[in-house]
């Protein structure tokens, strides 16, 4: 599939994924592991459902990384060059649905080789599948902590932990406060967070840095499980007047607190919450979100590069190119990217099709890619890249944390929208 073909194949909130899931889907015959001169790669992803924003920001990361891959001479393994295709189905946003699909890709369409689904709930849903067949799976969007405490071998993820997501957000606001003449420990937090695996994880971080810095929660809210409406906490903030006030609800909770700050003139001085760029907030809201603080993974600014894509910033310019309505790429597109290049180092490192080697040798990657480093624990963690937090100011994101990676000063404190 050349990038030509690749920009017509805009994604949109679908039940399926283009027509290998279509056709799969009416019941075609069977795919196994390996197809001709094809290495065929599963994967089970968000394509409707409060989790397809981010599925679909995943999907084309995942096909992006395909076609460059295939165009650069595909996979060698044992003299031969296969090329990488991706089946996918559609798990409507639900773990006991992903769960399911995963077996159907395994059983059913002999897949040996699997990508993760978007979320770590839909990721701890399907690892138990995965590991029972003995299935490996380079997964890139469960960043949940408890997903690396299982004993899992056949998990291995290409992301930054959750518990790291927000943490950064506590340190700064610690060092603002020292600035201003203040202990850390003045410093009071309110915070909402959704009840699914992946926030709870990003507050138990939130709360052991709160913690450590002797700091005060003054607010501690789970949001609605549709994520449409956060005024209940907002009403809350606007009395308390906390001095940070940290959310996490994948996309939609992004677009509902951007959206409800700026409705409600919230003039809280430092807010951070997750999937800022994933949920468009700025595309969205416009100045509305300036001076939000937004964790990322990957950032086109920061300086990593590898063979495939050359540098972050090269990155970001072809996805731009390939795909239509993105100021900013969404870190879940980038990390589903680094997911695809790791199955193609481990192939041809391990120099074989066999799911155990390949297996052995994802194990022991150890690689440099225009997402960052990536080597996993043996828990199966990438031990080897660290978050960033970005602000968004003058309605572009700007790394302003950790002081090692900025690339601008942070606006302190926020202006309320007017």
């Amino acid at each position: 599939m050349t990038l030509n073909i690749l920009k017509h194949m805009r994604r949109g909130a679908i039940a399926v994924a283009g027509v290998t899931a279509l056709t799969l889907l009416a019941g075609a015959p069977a795919q196994a592991k390996v197809e001709g001169d094809t290495i065929i790669l599963g994967s089970a992803i968000s394509l409707t459902g409060k989790y397809s924003t981010n599925g679909i920001h995943a999907q084309n990361g995942y096909e992006l990384a395909v076609s460059r891959i295939n165009e650069m001479g595909g996979v060698m393994v044992d003299g031969k060059s296969y090329k990488f295709k991706i089946v996918y189905y559609d798990d409507e946003s639900t773990p006991a649905r992903g769960a399911q699909l995963a077996e159907r890709l395994i059983k059913q369409d002999g897949v040996q080789y699997m990508l993760g689904p978007y979320s770590s709930g839909l990721t701890k849903a399907i690892a138990p599948i995965t590991e029972k067949y003995k299935i490996p799976m380079v997964e890139a969007e469960g960043a949940s902590r408890s997903l690396f405490t299982q004993g899992y071998k056949y998990l291995f993820a290409v992301l930054s932990t959750s518990e790291q997501y927000l943490a950064s957000s506590i340190a700064l606001a610690a060092e603002t406060a020292e600035k201003n003449g203040k202990k850390p420990s003045d410093v009071r937090i309110a915070m909402a967070f959704e009840n699914d695996p992946f926030s709870q994880d990003v507050r138990a971080g939130v709360m052991d840095d709160a913690k450590k810095y002797g700091m005060q929660i003054v607010i501690d809210d789970k949001l609605p499980r549709d994520l449409s409406d956060m005024s209940t906490t907002l009403t809350k903030v606007r009395a308390l007047k906390p001095d940070l006030l940290v959310v996490s609800g994948h996309s939609k909770g992004a677009a509902t607190a951007a959206r409800q700050l700026a409705e409600m003139k919230i003039d809280t001085p430092m807010v951070a919450m997750t999937h800022c760029e994933a949920a468009k907030i700025i595309s969205k809201f416009g100045a509305t979100t300036n001076d939000i603080l937004c964790p990322t993974q990957w950032a086109e600014t920061l300086s990593y590069s590898g063979k495939y894509f050359g540098t972050a910033e090269a990155y970001d310019k072809l996805f731009k190119a390939t795909y239509e309505g993105y100021k900013n790429v969404p870190y879940q597109a980038a990390q589903a990217s680094a997911a695809v290049l790791v199955w193609k180092d481990a192939f041809e490192r391990a120099n074989s099709l066999d799911k155990d080697k390949v297996r052995d040798a994802l194990s022991s990657t150890d690689m440099e890619t225009f997402y960052g480093d990536i080597r996993f624990a043996p828990e199966g963690n990438n031990i080897a890249k660290p978050m960033v937090l970005r602000q968004v100011q003058d309605e572009t994101l700007n790394v302003v944390a950790p002081s090692n990676y900025a690339s601008h000063k942070m606006n302190w404190p926020r202006k309320a929208p007017n």
